[in-house]
C-alpha cells in the first residue's frame, strides 16, 4: 500500500509483548489496560483503532464497548488476519493511517495505540486521526527516556541505548502533549509506566 508506515517486522516486535509470561510486563500491561478503559468517554457509540496490530488491544476495546459499533484497522494484512481471528464480532480492514478509508468525522472516537512512535510522518497521521473523529481521540506512545531506561536496566537493546528497533520517534509526556496539541485538545493525560497516554478533542470548528 502507498504511504504505508515505517514498521519494523510488526509480527515479531508486537505479540511478545503481549504473549510474555513476566509477571512484571503483565502487570504493566494490566495497567495500560486499566488506564485506557478509564478514559473512553461515557458518549462512544462508534470507534476506530488504527494500528490494531495482532488482535490483543482490539479484544480489550471490544469488551470495554461492548455495545459500540468498532473497526479495527491495519496497515499489514497478515495482521489483520490475526486480529479477524480472535475478535469475529469486529469489522476489520487493511488501510494505512496515511490514508484512512473513513469519511470526515464519522466516528466518536479514534485510538492509536502504540502506533506514533514508530511512523516517519507522524505529523501527517496525527492530523489523519483528527480528520475522522467526530470528537475524540486515545493515543498512546512510549514513556521517553523511561521506556529506554527500564529496557537498559533489563539488559536490552543495549547497543542501541535502549531503543525498541523500530522506534523512530521519541517523546517526553510534555513533549508529547505540545506535539498532539498541533491538532487536538489535550482532555486528560495519564502515565501508566512506561507509557504515555492522552484523551485528547478535536478542535472545534474542524
Amino acid at each position: 500500500m502507498m504511504n504505508a508506515p515505517h514498521i519494523t517486522k510488526p509480527e515479531e516486535d508486537f505479540r511478545g509483548k503481549y504473549e510474555s509470561k513476566n509477571p512484571i510486563m503483565q502487570m504493566f500491561l494490566r495497567n495500560f489496560f486499566t488506564t485506557l478503559h478509564q478514559l473512553i468517554p461515557a458518549d462512544v457509540k462508534s470507534a476506530l483503532e488504527v494500528g490494531c496490530g495482532e488482535g490483543y488491544s482490539t479484544q480489550k476495546l471490544r469488551a470495554f464497548l461492548p455495545n459500540a459499533q468498532l473497526h479495527a484497522s491495519d496497515v499489514t494484512s497478515a495482521l489483520v488476519e490475526l486480529t479477524k481471528q480472535s475478535n469475529p464480532t469486529v469489522a476489520c480492514s487493511v488501510e494505512s493511517i496515511y490514508q484512512l478509508e473513513h469519511p470526515d468525522a464519522s466516528v466518536d472516537l479514534v485510538l492509536a495505540l502504540e502506533v506514533l512512535e514508530h511512523l516517519d510522518r507522524p505529523l501527517d497521521a496525527l492530523k489523519e486521526l483528527a480528520r475522522v473523529t467526530r470528537k475524540w481521540a486515545i493515543i498512546s506512545v512510549p514513556n521517553e527516556p523511561l521506556w529506554r531506561v527500564m529496557n537498559l536496566a533489563r539488559g536490552t537493546y543495549v547497543r542501541g541505548w535502549g531503543n525498541t528497533p523500530g522506534h523512530i520517534n521519541h517523546w517526553t509526556p510534555w513533549g508529547f502533549r505540545r506535539f498532539v496539541g498541533q491538532e487536538f485538545v489535550v482532555r486528560t493525560g495519564k502515565q501508566p509506566i512506561p507509557w504515555t497516554m492522552l484523551l485528547v478533542e478535536k478542535h472545534s470548528g474542524r
